[in-house]
C-alpha cells in the first residue's frame, strides 16, 4: 500500500514538473536565432491577427528566441483573451495556435428569492458580452457567497454552471441555493465580573435568536456587526468608569450544520476611576478658561464618564469656535493614579493646525443624487475644517428622511494640512401608503389614505396626494415641493385641493376648492422663513335636519379668499422627526384681504423644548398661542375661528371645546386659542427592535371669544381644560402605529369628550 502510494506521488510530481516546464520546452525547441519571416495566427475568430500580434511583441526580422517566445506565450494569457496558446515553428514561419475564451452572451440567476436579480448584477463583475474566464467565474462566486453572508446566510452555495452556443457563446447561469438564515444561538462572555452577561448582551447590537425576533435581523450573524458589538461594549464601560477595560477577542464559531453562531467575547474590565482634579488650560490669547467652566460637564469625586468628557470637548471647541478660533484643538488630558484609582483631568485647549477640506467622497446612496447630499453641507471643497459644521452636516442629511443611517467622517489626506470627508449613507423606502383610523365617541368612526414620495428621483423632490375619508369629511390634497428650486437654497411648492367638512359640531357642511403656492428660504442657519399664498372657492351649507344656530344660517352660502401667509421657525431640535433634546420657536400671520370676500388678521406663536431625562426616556413640553380678528367692520366668521380638541386636545372630541350656543350646543369656535402638551417618553421593555415606546402625558388649553355675544344665548368660559393619558407608538412593519388613551380631568359641562384616538400607517 505505502509502494503504490509513494508511485502515485513520483506521478504526479513528475506530471507537474512536465506541466510548468512545457512552455519553456516548447520555445526552446523553435529556438535556433534565424531571423523570423513571417508570423501567421491560426484558430482566431472574433480577435485581429494584428491585435494578436501587438500582444506578442515579436515582429518579422526578429529572431527564433525562446525567451522572446516564452514571454509571448504569458502576454498572451496575460490578456484572458484566450483558453489555450501554441507555437510552432514552420520554416521561417512562426505560426500561433489561439483557442479564445467565448464570449458571455446572457448572464441569469436561478434559485434566488432572498436577493433580487438586480442586487446580484451589482455585485458581480461578469456581464453580457464581456470575455468569459474561469477566473473571473470564481470571483464573482466569491462575490455573490459574501453578499448572502453579509445578510446572514453562511450555508448559501452558487454553483456556476455554463450553456455552450454557436459562435463561440456561452450563457452563463449562477445556481443558487440560498439555505436557512444563519442565527446566532448564544452570545457569551468570558472575563466580566462586574456586569453579567445579560446586562453585556443589552449593550451590543448582535442578539441571540427568538421566537419573536422574527421581524429583526440584529439575531443572524454579521461580521461588520461584531466590530460595532466590541466598540459598543468598550464605550459602555468607559462611560462606566472602567478606563482600563479592553476586549481582548471576539470569536464567532460556525455551528458543524452551518445553521448557527456562537460568539464568544473575552474582557479585561480593569478597575473603576473616579475623577480627582478638573482642569482647563489654553494658551490661546484673550481666552479665559473659567469663562468655560460652565459647559464642562465632569466634576471632581464623579465616576470617569468617557461620553461625558467627548462630549465636553465637543462643547468647548463649539464655545471656543463661535468666539472666533477658527482652528482650535481641544485634548482631554488624563494623569493616571491607579494606586488610588483617581484620574486628574486637564482639558487642554490650543490652537490647532490648519487644516483643510480636499474633498467629500460619497457612497451608499443609490437612488439619491450625490447632489442632493452635497447641498446639505455646511463645508465645501477647501474650506477651513469645523468640526461643529461637520455634526450640523449629518444633522441636517439625517432630517431629510431618505437614509435609514448616515456616517459622515472626517479622515487624513495625504497632504498633512487636509482632509477628507467621507459620507456613508444607507437608503430606505421613501415611499409611503398611509392609512390613518380613529374613534370618536361623537363621531364614530373615521379614515384616511394617503400617497407620498419624499424623494421623488431621486432628487429630493415632495410629491404627496392625501385623501380623507368619513362621515363627516372628505379631501383630496395634492402638493409638490422642490427644496432646492432652481438650484438654489430656495423652496418652491405648489398645493391643490378640495376639501369637505361636514361639522357636525357646527351643523354646517363647508366646501372648499383652491391652489396655492410657497417659497422658503434660511435666514440664518437655524431659522427659516416661509412666504405662501393661497386662494380658494369655498361654499357653506347648512344642516336643515337640525336646530341650527342663527350664527351659523347666516354664513350659509358663497365665499372666496385669498391670503398671504408667513412663517418664521428657529429650530434646534437634536431631530425634527424624534426631538430628544433642543428647543424651537415659531411664529406665524396670515392676512385674508387682498381681493377675496373675507378679512381678517390671524396670528400664531409656538415652541417645544425637549430634555434627555435619561439616555432613554424623554421629556417634551409643546405650546401654542393664536390670535384671529376681523379687519374693519368684519366679523371672525365661525369658518375662519380656532377650534380646539382632538388631536390638540386629547381627551376631547374635535371642536369639543370653547364657545358655544347654549340653545343648540353648535360650536362655533373662538378667537383666541391656547393649547400645550407635557409629555414624556419612554421604552416599555421590549426588545429595541421592535421600535415600541409608551408615553405618559398632560394635554391644557382653553379657547374663547367670538364677535356674536350679543346675537345669541352663548356658553363661552375661558377656563384651563386639562387632560391625562397614556400611549403608545410602534415603528410597525406596517408603518406607525399610534394609541392614545386620555381622560379629562378638567372642563365645562358643554364640552365634548373623546377617550380614544388610534391611527396606523405603512410604507412602500
Amino acid at each position: 500500500m505505502a509502494f503504490v502510494q509513494r508511485l502515485a506521488l513520483f506521478a504526479g510530481v513528475l506530471f507537474c514538473t512536465l506541466a510548468l516546464a512545457m512552455p519553456g520546452a516548447i520555445a526552446q525547441s523553435i529556438s535556433s536565432g534565424d531571423p523570423i519571416q513571417e508570423i501567421r495566427i491560426e484558430g482566431n475568430q472574433r480577435i485581429e491577427p494584428e491585435t494578436v500580434r501587438s500582444y506578442m511583441q515579436i515582429n518579422p526580422g526578429d529572431p527564433f528566441d525562446a525567451r522572446r517566445i516564452d514571454q509571448a506565450l504569458k502576454n498572451l494569457f496575460g490578456t484572458g483573451l484566450f483558453a489555450d496558446v501554441n507555437f510552432r515553428r514552420e520554416g521561417d514561419a512562426l505560426v500561433v495556435q489561439v483557442t479564445e475564451n467565448p464570449i458571455i452572451n446572457k448572464l441569469a440567476f436561478e434559485g434566488n428569492r432572498r436577493l433580487e436579480d438586480e442586487a446580484l448584477q451589482a455585485e458581480v463583475q461578469l456581464r453580457p458580452r464581456v470575455v468569459y474566464t474561469q477566473a473571473r467565474v470564481q470571483a464573482d462566486v466569491k462575490r455573490i457567497l459574501d453578499l448572502y453572508r453579509r445578510s446572514g446566510r453562511f450555508a448559501a452555495t452558487v454553483d456556476p454552471k455554463i450553456i455552450k452556443l454557436d459562435q463561440n457563446r456561452v450563457n452563463l447561469v449562477f445556481e443558487i441555493n440560498e439555505g436557512d438564515v444563519t442565527e446566532v444561538r448564544r452570545i457569551d462572555f468570558v472575563g466580566n465580573k462586574v456586569f453579567s452577561d445579560s446586562d453585556l448582551r443589552d449593550e451590543v447590537v448582535t442578539q441571540e435568536a427568538a421566537f419573536y425576533r422574527f421581524l429583526s435581523t440584529t439575531d443572524t450573524y454579521d461580521p461588520d456587526r461584531l466590530t460595532l458589538d466590541k466598540e459598543a461594549l468598550r464605550k459602555f464601560y468607559l462611560s462606566e468608569g472602567y478606563a482600563d477595560f479592553r476586549v481582548v477577542s471576539a470569536v464567532a464559531e460556525l455551528s458543524p450544520d452551518q445553521e448557527a453562531f456562537f460568539i464568544t467575547f473575552t474582557v479585561e474590565e480593569g478597575e473603576r476611576y473616579t475623577l480627582g482634579t478638573v482642569d482647563i488650560k489654553t494658551t490661546l490669547k484673550d481666552l479665559d478658561p473659567e469663562s468655560l467652566r460652565d459647559i464642562v460637564q465632569t466634576d471632581e469625586g464623579d465616576w470617569y464618564n468617557a461620553d461625558l468628557v467627548d462630549e465636553t470637548v465637543q462643547a468647548i471647541a463649539d464655545r471656543v469656535g463661535s468666539l472666533g478660533y477658527a482652528f482650535v484643538d481641544v485634548r482631554p488630558r488624563i494623569d493616571r493614579d491607579a494606586e488610588n484609582k483617581i484620574l486628574n483631568l486637564t482639558y487642554d485647549i490650543q490652537e490647532g493646525p490648519k487644516v483643510y477640506v480636499e474633498r467629500i467622497d460619497i457612497s451608499g446612496n443609490v437612488r439619491t443624487q450625490d447632489k442632493v447630499i452635497r447641498r446639505e453641507f455646511r463645508l465645501a471643497e477647501g474650506d477651513a475644517f469645523s468640526t461643529s459644521k461637520l455634526r450640523r452636516t449629518e444633522q441636517r442629511l439625517k432630517d431629510l428622511g431618505f437614509f435609514e443611517s448616515v456616517d459622515v467622517q472626517a479622515v487624513p489626506s495625504d497632504s498633512p494640512d487636509k482632509t477628507v470627508i467621507k459620507v456613508k449613507v444607507a437608503e430606505k423606502s421613501t415611499g409611503e401608503l398611509s392609512f390613518g383610523a380613529g374613534f370618536s365617541t361623537a363621531d364614530g368612526p373615521l379614515g384616511n389614505v394617503g400617497v407620498r414620495e419624499r424623494n421623488l428621483l431621486g432628487k429630493g423632490y415632495d410629491l404627496r396626494a392625501q385623501f380623507n375619508i368619513s362621515g363627516r369629511r372628505s379631501t383630496i390634497d395634492v402638493s409638490f415641493t422642490d427644496p432646492y428650486f432652481l438650484d438654489k437654497e430656495l423652496s418652491a411648492g405648489f398645493d391643490v385641493f378640495h376639501r369637505r367638512f361636514d361639522r357636525d359640531e357646527s351643523s354646517f357642511e363647508e366646501n372648499n376648492t383652491g391652489a396655492g403656492v410657497r417659497v422658503g428660504y434660511d435666514l440664518a442657519e437655524y431659522t427659516r422663513h416661509t412666504l405662501s399664498y393661497t386662494f380658494s372657492y369655498d361654499e357653506t351649507k347648512v344642516d336643515d335636519d337640525n336646530e341650527i344656530s342663527d350664527v351659523i344660517k347666516d354664513e350659509e352660502g358663497d365665499e372666496f379668499r385669498s391670503i398671504i401667509g408667513h412663517d418664521i421657525v428657529y429650530d434646534r431640535r437634536d431631530s425634527r422627526t424624534d426631538p430628544r433634546d433642543g428647543y424651537y420657536l415659531q411664529t406665524g400671520m396670515d392676512f385674508a384681504g387682498v381681493g377675496g370676500t373675507v378679512t381678517y388678521l390671524r396670528n400664531t406663536l409656538g415652541g417645544g423644548y425637549f430634555i434627555p431625562l435619561t439616555k432613554e426616556i424623554t421629556l417634551g413640553a409643546t405650546g401654542e398661542i393664536g390670535y384671529i380678528r376681523g379687519l374693519g367692520n368684519d366679523e371672525v366668521r365661525v369658518t375662519d375661528a380656532f377650534f380646539l380638541g382632538g388631536q390638540n386636545l386629547r381627551g376631547f372630541a374635535t371642536g369639543g371645546v370653547g364657545p358655544r350656543d347654549s340653545d343648540t350646543n353648535d360650536a362655533l369656535g373662538g378667537k383666541f386659542r391656547a393649547e400645550g402638551t407635557v409629555q414624556a417618553a419612554f421604552p416599555l421593555g421590549l426588545p429595541e427592535e421592535y421600535q415600541i415606546r409608551g408615553r405618559v402625558f398632560s394635554d391644557f388649553g382653553t379657547l374663547t371669544g367670538t364677535d356674536f355675544e350679543d346675537d345669541i344665548d352663548l356658553n363661552d368660559d375661558a377656563t384651563l381644560r386639562l387632560s391625562v393619558g397614556v400611549g403608545l407608538t410602534w415603528v410597525s412593519p406596517f408603518g406607525p402605529l399610534a394609541v392614545d388613551l386620555a381622560y379629562p380631568v378638567m372642563k365645562e359641562s358643554y364640552d365634548e369628550d373623546e377617550l380614544f384616538r388610534f391611527s396606523v400607517g405603512t410604507s412602500f
